[in-house]
């Protein structure tokens, strides 16, 4: 597929569409990492366009004693695909995260 070719305005204003996009995941990882909000309210907020593109492992690596290896190894015991975004979540695999982790 090839590329689309785009105007000088239509490319600024897609780099600072996807610039917003990154402020606001970085601004939910922090509050999650300092407590304002839980596991269970980000996950909820997966239907923002913005935070269900988030990748389930990013947000399990925000949370405190995860890193990346403990959170790659919670993913596959809860059998979560490394991909995985919360938009994809589903209720099952949902249920099984908060369940480990809240």
């Amino acid at each position: 597929m090839a590329i689309p070719q785009l105007t000088p305005e239509e490319r600024k204003a897609a780099l600072d569409k996807a610039k917003a996009a990154r402020i606001k995941r970085a601004r939910v990882r922090e509050d999650l990492k300092g407590g304002k909000v839980t596991l269970s309210q980000v996950i909820d907020m997966r239907d923002d366009e913005v935070i269900g593109r988030m990748k389930v492992s990013t947000l399990i690596e925000t949370l405190p004693g995860y890193g990346k290896a403990k959170a790659e190894k919670l993913m596959n015991e809860l059998r979560i695909a490394p991909s995985r975004r919360l938009r994809g979540l589903g209720d099952r695999q949902k249920a099984a995260l908060l369940e480990r982790l809240g």
